[in-house]
């Protein structure tokens, strides 16, 4: 009897060495990874002109979309901006044009209005070399925090989002990939959110729109993988635009350029990623917290707190 408690005793002390082992060996390997893609990514970055002589950008005239496209610009590459609005995107368009001196290109095209934009696009972008194409456009609802039946205009609004933030990245990349295998290269990003990590109360729609960009990008990139593509998913945490209330840069929220620029730095070394150093430790972080802890922190009075904060501060600072 005795000896058979031993056993047991030295069984579960030995698997209790296993699991510990297992853990320390798998924090350290993903700290050396985060390193490589955030650190070391910044000195030896991948060549992007590599892919092709042109960059695709939708949503390119603000924010993220307007950061991704100048700053392809600056690294050598041609660039082609869709967006909603004819005004912006010959502004950006001369703006992009002036900083880095490459060829700029430029489609007008809502994404909210379905299907029917894309035969446009296409015609317009044909013998061009696409070697690059950011899939940026998203929107997200007006009226936050709202729950789902509550939306105004909730058939309309559901309608807009599904075209924008799900259609536009799936017509786009059917519109691209094709000359992409054929010549055996190219880099398609895709800009998902931290939010579709897990679903996001009051931001639904949001939310689980971003989950489909980062399942699509993942089965993209795999059953592309082999044939030269690279397809990358990027979740940014919170980043200062219009779409978050221009919010004030800190060492949690990023200016876009900067996000971009540390972004595009991580490519070829992952194809899921956060974008930069601070937003990859701040989703680890909260990756940490089971469901259950996580929406009892968060809680839905305090995440509708938050969201009428923001809207307070956005209005304080338009006055």
């Amino acid at each position: 009897m005795a000896e058979e408690n031993c056993l047991y005793t030295q069984g579960f002390t030995l698997l209790g060495i296993l699991t510990a082992a297992y853990i320390v060996i798998r924090q350290t390997w993903r700290a050396v990874r985060g390193l490589r893609t955030h650190v070391l990514s910044q000195w030896w970055r991948t060549d992007l002109t590599k892919y092709g002589r042109w960059a695709v950008v939708t949503g390119a005239t603000d924010g993220i979309g307007k950061a991704y496209a100048l700053e392809l610009a600056k690294r050598g590459l041609d660039i082609v901006l869709i967006s909603r609005t004819l005004e912006k995107l010959k502004r950006v368009a001369a703006e992009i044009e002036k900083a880095s001196g490459r060829k700029i290109k430029y489609i007008q095209a809502d994404f909210t209005n379905g299907s029917n934009i894309y035969h446009t696009i296409q015609e317009e972008l044909k013998g061009l070399e696409i070697g690059v194409l950011v899939n940026n456009v998203g929107m997200k609802l007006s009226d936050l925090p709202v729950k789902f039946l509550d939306t105004p205009n909730l058939e309309k609004m559901v309608e807009s989002i599904i075209n924008c933030n799900i259609m536009s990245a799936v017509q786009m990349t059917r519109i691209v990939l094709s000359q992409m295998v054929q010549r055996k290269k190219g880099l398609v990003i895709n800009i998902s959110s931290e939010a579709g990590r897990r679903p996001l109360p009051m931001a639904l729609m949001y939310s689980a729109s971003k989950v489909f960009v980062d399942y699509f990008s993942r089965g993209l990139d795999l059953e592309y993988k082999s044939k030269g593509i690279t397809v990358q998913c990027v979740m940014p945490m919170f980043v200062s635009t219009e779409m978050t209330y221009n919010m004030n840069t800190n060492v949690f929220v990023k200016s876009a350029d900067a996000f971009a620029c540390e972004a595009l730095n991580t490519v070829e070394y992952t194809e899921r990623t956060s974008g930069c150093l601070s937003h990859t430790i701040q989703s680890y972080a909260s990756s940490l917290l089971p469901d259950f802890l996580f929406y009892f922190i968060l809680g839905l009075k305090s995440l509708e707190k938050y969201f009428v904060d923001l809207n307070t501060s956005y209005k304080n600072k338009a006055n």
